[in-house]
């Protein structure tokens, strides 16, 4: 199951990195790019939930992690999304890659998860590499200070969803735990966007493509399948997947906006994959949670 788990965690990061260039593409504000993430992902994953709540699955409605999970998940997207408007993404992406240190001292702190010496080095290198990986394109521009906040604050609000949506895979199964975290996170948006944005539709029909695309893909697809790995891995350690995304990022940034990488980021992404290997679990039971 740790090896399944896994493998959902790495092909959640790949799906979650695509969102830039998504959020990008997206002919709407970032409040309306955030709130259409979520929003049209919904049947989706309610489809989902009701799958799993005929095999017996699902848990109950609601718990307390899963509201919490869902108003982190908000903030997250809301500072994540001005980050990306209001800084480079080299600079967003640095300063959002600091969640797992959130993760690691919140673990610690609760004592929700063991944290050990192997999990803090390979948590050390993955931040060495994601260093190595924005490095050349990180700018100091006070500018851009805002924006370098924005991300900073992304961090910790992903950090405490990292967290809650651990605790409540206790109770829930992946699919009602990412549906009703979602739906709470839809309804914060949706009062955010229509207080601050002139407009929440999209003008084109490729704006509308990006956001499909970003609901499918980097919500049901990423967040679905990261509630999955984190009924069977540590939070710690799955927190690490932020710096999968850094790199699925880079190379989507690479192949749809022609952001070219250099010799540095492939070092980078190197020492990333080597601090994930150093911090993996190497014994211990899942969770007790339903089977998904």
């Amino acid at each position: 199951m740790h090896r399944t788990a896994l493998a959902a965690l790495i092909l959640g990061a790949i799906f979650m990195g695509a969102s830039p260039v998504f959020v990008r593409v997206a002919d709407v504000g970032p409040f309306a790019s955030a709130f259409w993430r979520v929003a049209l992902a919904l049947p989706f994953l309610f489809l989902w939930d009701r799958a799993e709540a005929r095999k017996g699955m699902a848990g109950p409605f609601f718990n307390r992690p899963a509201l919490v999970a869902g108003l982190m998940f908000a903030g997250d997207l809301i500072f994540w999304h001005l980050a990306i408007f209001h800084t480079t993404i080299a600079n967003a992406t640095f300063f959002a890659t600091t969640a797992p240190l959130w993760v690691l001292l919140g673990a610690f702190a609760l004592k929700s998860d063991a944290v050990t010496r192997l999990m803090a080095l390979g948590v050390a290198l993955a931040f060495l590499g994601g260093g190595l990986l924005v490095g050349e394109s990180l700018s100091v521009d006070p500018a851009r200070v805002t924006g370098d906040v924005y991300g900073l604050i992304t961090a910790v609000f992903f950090g405490g969803y990292f967290l809650a949506v651990r605790a409540g895979r206790r109770h829930q199964g992946a699919a009602r735990l990412t549906f009703v975290s979602s739906l709470v996170t839809c309804l914060v948006l949706l009062v955010v966007a229509l207080a601050l944005e002139p407009h929440l539709l999209p003008k084109s029909p490729e704006g509308m493509a990006a956001l499909l695309a970003l609901a499918l893909i980097s919500h049901a697809g990423g967040q679905g399948l990261l509630a999955f790995s984190l009924g069977h891995l540590p939070a710690p350690f799955s927190s690490l997947v932020i710096f999968l995304e850094a790199i699925a990022a880079a190379a989507f940034g690479w192949a749809a906006l022609g952001e070219a990488l250099s010799p540095l980021q492939f070092l980078g992404g190197t020492v990333i994959l080597l601090g994930i290997w150093v911090a993996r679990p190497r014994t211990g039971p899942s969770l007790p949670v339903p089977p998904t």
